[in-house]
């Protein structure tokens, strides 16, 4: 192969594979997918050293930028684990994410959207089920955040349902809102890390959310099982009449308060777009 005028895709499937890799950069650039591109010892023809800078060291900026940048890129979406895990060890994270699941996008928007899965498939991880569930809640609300606007269900819509036609009604959810169910109390390390206190120990404590956007912020109602349960229903698109029947079961009257308050309150706090009926 000659590289007196080297393919310019060759070039750039060569700095990608030397760039991404996640070991030193004298590894990335002895690496059989960056040698299958550029043999090594032709390196000084394609990069060119500096009057204070070998080759090696010249290609060693961007390969230390690109972790850099990958990095930042999964703080921002990943806040409370680095604030949990701690600078070092979160560092040790990302490199070993972004080894399991490289940038393929133009946009690094969507790059963390794997970590919850990472976690499955790393479980020697220290406290990984933990992590697991503390990355679910972190990529919720990175999604709510960035679902598309849609108008709230209001009064005057409900006011139009005809009383026969309750039963059978049904209630779209609006598209910035996640319900999730957590096996990890992961609440009190979110609300740790935006006081500025230390982050709790992991335990396990059966938890439900539903998070959800109004006025450009994300919101959060944490939830009882049972509140959950028919939230769950009504999202998923049961009928209201079954699913207030199967939630207020007890026939007390005591219960079908309970469930029709909460229903008020999840109206009240636009977490539906429109009923249908």
């Amino acid at each position: 192969m000659s590289l007196e005028k080297p393919e310019l895709t060759r070039l750039q499937r060569w700095m990608q594979e030397v760039v991404v890799h996640p070991g030193t950069v004298e590894e990335a650039i002895e690496s059989e997918s960056a040698i299958r591109e550029i043999p090594s010892e032709r390196l000084s023809e394609v990069v060119l050293p500096s009057h204070s800078m070998t080759s090696a060291e010249r290609v060693g900026v961007y390969h230390g930028m690109y972790l850099m940048r990958m990095e930042e890129a999964l703080e921002t979406d990943y806040p409370v684990i680095r604030y949990h895990l701690g600078d070092h060890q979160f560092g040790h994270l990302v490199r070993e994410y972004v080894q399991r699941y490289p940038s393929t996008s133009y946009t690094l928007n969507r790059l963390g959207d794997h970590l919850p899965q990472f976690f499955l498939d790393e479980p020697e991880w220290h406290d990984a089920a933990f992590l697991h569930d503390l990355a679910r809640l972190e990529l919720a609300m990175t999604e709510v955040f960035d679902e598309e606007e849609s108008p709230v269900l209001g009064s005057e819509e409900l006011e139009a349902v005809p009383p026969d036609a309750w039963e059978e009604a049904r209630l779209r959810p609006i598209p910035a809102l996640r319900l999730l169910a957590f096996k990890h109390a992961v609440i009190p390390n979110l609300v740790a890390f935006h006081e500025d206190r230390p982050s709790p120990g992991p335990r396990r404590r059966a938890t439900w959310v539903v998070l959800y956007r109004r006025d450009y912020s994300v919101l959060r109602l944490e939830l009882s099982r049972a509140e959950y349960d028919l939230l769950k229903a009504i999202v998923e698109g049961a009928p209201l009449g079954e699913a207030l029947a199967t939630a207020a079961a007890s026939k007390s009257q005591r219960q079908q308060a309970k469930v029709f308050r909460w229903f008020r309150t999840w109206i009240s706090e636009g977490l539906f777009a429109a009923i249908e009926s």
